[in-house]
């Protein structure tokens, strides 16, 4: 009788006594990752984070060395910076690991003829066809290429310790006096006019921002690994807004 009953509960209630999948078995982006998880999505997030850049070893644990990962990630894209992935950020580390894949090599970017050069140190040399607006926003991106990261640097005062990645944009267009005051990268995505500038060109979505000026990108992003904001390689737009100053 006592098993007849039980299996009559299983009869109706059975969903809530069914079994809960393993944590292993979850799929990427339907739970919070944290350390001290492992399985399946772990290893895909890891790969996630180092196809954005944020160069993690794909062995399914949730250790210290992801969750330092972690923090660069959410720290790179104005997030709040705990070692926590719920759902949104998972998904957002996977778009972001998906626009970083670099385009094919060619000129989109920007329609000069003439482009910017880099130099050993790290610092952009404007072209000298380059309209004085374009050399102004090199002059001072180079007074900060170099600065460190910082989560909200910029933002308060345009002289700071270290910028984020719509503060070091921000400072940059303010030297030729195309921006009064700092903005956040949703900001951005509404600036001035639609589409690719010619010599100048500002991509921006919720999570994160750069800009191509005469062919250099200026990014946050590879920061750490190239001692400086600016960059030859190019990336995908793939996911931002295109923005660009009337007649640059």
């Amino acid at each position: 009788m006592k098993i007849r009953a039980y299996l009559c509960a299983l009869a109706v209630g059975g969903a809530a006594l069914a079994p809960t999948p393993s944590a292993s078995a979850a799929s990427y982006g339907a739970r919070t990752l944290k350390e001290g998880m492992s399985g399946g999505d772990v290893t895909k997030l890891q790969r996630y984070l180092t196809r954005a850049g944020f160069r993690t070893t794909a062995d399914g644990a949730f250790g210290p060395r992801t969750a330092r990962s972690v923090r660069r990630f959410e720290s790179t894209h104005e997030r709040r910076v705990d070692a926590r992935v719920p759902p949104r950020e998972a998904a957002l580390i996977k778009a972001e690991a998906t626009a970083t894949e670099e385009e094919p090599q060619k000129d989109t970017d920007t329609t000069t003829t003439e482009r910017a050069t880099l130099t050993s140190d790290g610092l952009a040399v404007a072209p000298e066809s380059a309209p004085t607006a374009v050399k102004q926003v090199i002059a001072a991106g180079n007074e900060i290429a170099k600065k460190r990261y910082r989560y909200g640097g910029g933002h308060g005062d345009w002289e700071d310790s270290g910028y984020d990645c719509s503060g070091s944009v921000s400072y940059a267009l303010h030297g030729a006096g195309l921006v009064r005051r700092p903005k956040s990268s949703g900001e951005y995505q509404s600036w001035r006019s639609r589409g690719r500038g010619e010599w100048i060109t500002v991509y921006a979505h919720s999570g994160h921002m750069y800009m191509v000026v005469a062919g250099l990108r200026f990014d946050t992003s590879g920061l750490k690994e190239d001692g400086t904001r600016w960059h030859r390689s190019k990336r995908s737009s793939e996911g931002y807004a295109v923005r660009h100053p009337a007649g640059l």
